[in-house]
């Protein structure tokens, strides 16, 4: 079903990436997207995989924590119109449908993010709609079923209003799927929590952000390298890259072990040695 709709969006050549040298893009959101503003989050590798491929872009941050669809439209000429982005990205949906009764219905949603990409393109704002990344990481998961018909409108709403889609959730779980074949155990694999993003869930949507711009392999491939490299890529009280936090990952899991598990009896082997 994805692939149909896919089908009918506007589509990129391979390599011909529409962002712009010293454009501007806003990324509109909740919680995630305001943590992706972090040293090592999603928005600072996007700007970060476009440099890396020769385009120095800039981000307007507007994601805020708790927020749904109707606090995002009330705020969008605030937070969005009025700072005059070039681009948008739109992530929305994850509080939408986990915050229960308190969240927004599908009917109401609709609505909601049809108008904020309907004003965002009036005032001249070229938009990106992304997919709702998951609710835990099981998409079996009843809000994950739920969703799932978020997600649906968002690909059809790409495809009506002729925006650029990164397909976040899409990416999210097949990255789930093969870090699960390859030893791990669901839970924190991409999040913190089951919903935030750890420093692999923040590459999981760079990823996807800048496949949705069109980014061809060999440019992925740039960009992934620059990801890896980052100083404190996994933690700021842990002074390592994610490269090589993502090799302690297959050692730990050869062994059957977690990386904390890993780093624990490798301390502890130290410790002991020491006496």
């Amino acid at each position: 079903m994805i692939a149909t709709l896919l089908a009918g969006l506007v589509l990129l050549s391979a390599g011909d990436i529409p962002v712009k040298d010293g454009e501007k893009i806003a990324f509109l959101g909740d919680s995630i997207t305001q943590g992706g503003m972090g040293p090592t989050g999603y928005v600072t590798l996007v700007i970060q995989g476009l440099k890396a491929n020769g385009i120095n872009a800039t981000a307007i941050g507007a994601g805020i924590s708790g927020h749904k669809s109707n606090d995002m439209l009330a705020r969008l000429q605030r937070d969005v119109i009025d700072k005059k982005p070039d681009w948008m990205t739109l992530s929305c949906g994850v509080n939408d449908v986990w915050h229960g009764a308190k969240g927004v219905p599908l009917d109401q949603y609709k609505q909601n993010i049809s108008q904020i990409v309907e004003k965002a393109k009036a005032a001249g704002i070229k938009v990106m709609i992304l997919t709702a990344t998951m609710i835990t990481e099981n998409p079996n998961e009843p809000n994950n079923e739920k969703l799932a018909a978020y997600n649906d409108f968002l690909r059809e709403l790409a495809k009506e209003k002729k925006c650029l889609l990164g397909e976040l959730n899409g990416a999210m779980q097949k990255e789930l799927d093969e870090r699960e074949k390859a030893g791990g155990k669901r839970g924190k694999l991409l999040t913190s929590d089951g919903v935030h993003m750890n420093p692999f869930g923040n590459v999981m949507m760079a990823s996807g952000v800048l496949r949705g711009f069109g980014l061809s392999e060999a440019q992925m491939a740039k960009a992934t390298d620059v990801f890896l490299d980052i100083p404190n890529g996994v933690s700021a009280s842990v002074p390592i890259t994610l490269r090589q936090y993502a090799a302690l990952e297959s050692v730990a899991a050869k062994e059957g072990k977690s990386v904390q598990e890993l780093i624990k009896a490798a301390v502890d082997r130290i410790l002991s040695e020491r006496k």
